[in-house]
């Protein structure tokens, strides 16, 4: 029965779903997992490098972390190339804005000015849903610190802490027992680096493979995004997979005491 309906973004089935919208955002569900996480003093975003063949070129920007603009970044999960026009549209509307009122753009226009553009995607004949996901994470003197998620709907909602992309469920089990309001940004760090070490396929990550960036308040005001070393990842690698291996031996102890 889906077969009939499953062709255009504008016919809805008799279900009331929107195949092509569902097959896009199934798409994200198989990119490199990306991963949000608030505190009190700001942002951790952290997300998985899929490096295609050692033959490539090591790329000179990051292809998963964008800037919006000083107040602003995103993580994406899906489709570059889909993500580079949003992203443009993003940084001219932050920019626009700003030339207009002389004043950052608020987070959650930003993301709405995206959404509103993905969702004309899905409603007139002759396009195709964009098949990207964002997480967008910034910084409003209103809000503070803000977390949000859109998909290829158009839809978005703000988070605490959220995943999206492959493996995103076990990365939110992990969340739900692990993650708490009041952790610092150190605390997110570590959190981070555990829920891609529990989703990636290697069995033996390495920094290469893993990006991770915060972005913070500095002591005059100002909004800081920093990339995390490789030597900090491989020390944050190296300390929970020292925890994990722990808790094994101990629930082994306990197993063999019964």
């Amino acid at each position: 029965m889906s077969r009939r309906y499953d062709q255009s973004t504008t016919t809805f089935s008799p279900e009331g779903r929107l195949h092509q919208v569902e097959y896009a955002i199934e798409a994200i569900n198989n990119a490199g997992t990306c991963i949000g996480l608030q505190s009190s003093n700001g942002i951790v975003l952290a997300a998985e490098k899929r490096v295609i063949s050692k033959l490539l070129a090591p790329s000179k920007t990051s292809e998963k972390t964008y800037t919006i603009d000083d107040h602003a970044v995103t993580l994406v999960a899906g489709l570059t190339a889909d993500a580079n026009i949003l992203i443009q549209k993003a940084q001219l509307n932050s920019l626009r804005y700003y030339h207009d009122y002389q004043t950052p753009m608020p987070i959650e226009q930003i993301v709405k000015s995206v959404c509103n553009y993905k969702q004309s995607y899905t409603q007139f004949g002759g396009l195709r849903p964009f098949g990207v996901a964002f997480l967008f994470a910034g910084y409003d003197e209103l809000l503070g610190f803000q977390l949000y998620q859109s998909d290829p709907s158009g839809n978005y909602s703000g988070w605490k802490a959220t995943v999206i992309g492959q493996n995103n469920q076990a990365g939110k089990s992990i969340l739900k027992t692990d993650f708490k309001i009041d952790n610092t940004l150190s605390n997110n760090l570590q959190l981070a680096v555990k829920i891609l070490l529990k989703t990636m396929d290697s069995t033996t990550p390495t920094p290469d493979r893993i990006e991770i960036s915060s972005l913070t308040k500095d002591e005059d005001g100002n909004i800081v995004h920093r990339f995390i070393t490789d030597d900090e990842v491989a020390k944050l690698i190296q300390q929970i997979q020292s925890e994990v291996e722990a808790e094994e031996k101990k629930s082994e102890a306990v197993t063999g005491d019964i």
